[in-house]
């Protein structure tokens, strides 16, 4: 399976039309492709919490059209990262606004949407602005089964362990994370990779925005752990050929995740 990552690279002053524009671009030279990943809010910006509601779309709006339509053109796959969406109607919290990642199948149908659970803010940011989601999701890509989470999400290690009892044998994580975290991004990812034997693909944004320098450093980590493929902190595409069958023969070579077990809470 052919995989590659787009971390895009941005800031303050790029208009997010031309944004748009020119990560659709990015996304229809990945033909060859089997799945193509971008990161989290990389069109309204990351950190950029004042600009939301202005840039809020439904799943049908122009930044999702461009990118389904770039997915059929490179003929790929495409998680197209995440948006602000704009709900029809308030959630549980009161909230308009959630941060909803789309998946698009090589036709540029949506195959699946997941609305990040875990909202970073510490009850500012994200817990002010957004609903959280509340659905685990799973989607099939080819032989893959494939995991949807969201950058903070990759800080609650039983959200993968639910993902793993749901079949998953990859997980993609988009994310704005930022540079001076960018210590605990690379270890968490690799960490969810060796406890639950499953490629993780997990892609950043690079650049400065909302006065926050994104720490980058995407990375592919095999199911054993290794480090297949690493970016630095500069706008970049990793590209590699991840072996599906490799997930069941390690597993049955080092076989942890059979000696899992309940217990009694007191």
């Amino acid at each position: 399976m052919r995989v590659a990552l787009v971390q895009v690279s941005y800031g303050d002053d790029e208009p997010v039309a031309d944004r748009v524009a020119r990560v659709a671009a990015l996304v229809r030279e990945e033909r060859g492709a089997d799945l193509v990943v971008l990161p989290e809010l990389w069109a309204p910006g990351g950190f950029a919490y004042a600009t939301w509601e202005d840039r809020a779309e439904a799943l049908d709006g122009p930044t999702m059209t461009a990118m389904a339509s770039a997915a059929r053109d490179a003929g790929a796959v495409l998680h197209a990262g995440s948006i602000v969406e704009r709900l029809a109607a308030p959630g549980a919290d009161g909230r308009s606004l959630a941060n909803t990642s789309v998946v698009f199948g090589r036709d540029g149908e949506r195959l699946s949407a997941y609305r990040k659970i875990h909202r970073f803010g510490f009850g500012a940011g994200e817990p002010k602005l957004m609903e959280a989601g509340d659905e685990l999701v799973v989607v099939d890509v080819g032989d893959a089964r494939v995991g949807l989470s969201t950058c903070y999400d990759l800080r609650f290690p039983e959200l993968y362990r639910d993902q793993l009892d749901a079949g998953a044998t990859v997980f993609a994580v988009p994310a704005a994370w930022p540079a001076r975290r960018a210590g605990h991004w690379t270890l968490l990812g690799q960490a969810r990779a060796v406890e639950n034997q499953c490629y993780v693909l997990a892609v950043n944004t690079a650049g400065t925005h909302a006065r926050t320098l994104m720490g980058g450093r995407s990375q592919i980590v095999a199911p054993s752990g290794e480090v297949i493929a690493e970016a630095g902190t500069d706008e970049e595409v990793l590209r590699a050929d991840i072996d599906l069958a490799s997930v069941a023969a390690w597993r049955a070579e080092f076989p942890v995740l059979a000696d899992r077990r309940g217990w009694r809470r007191p």
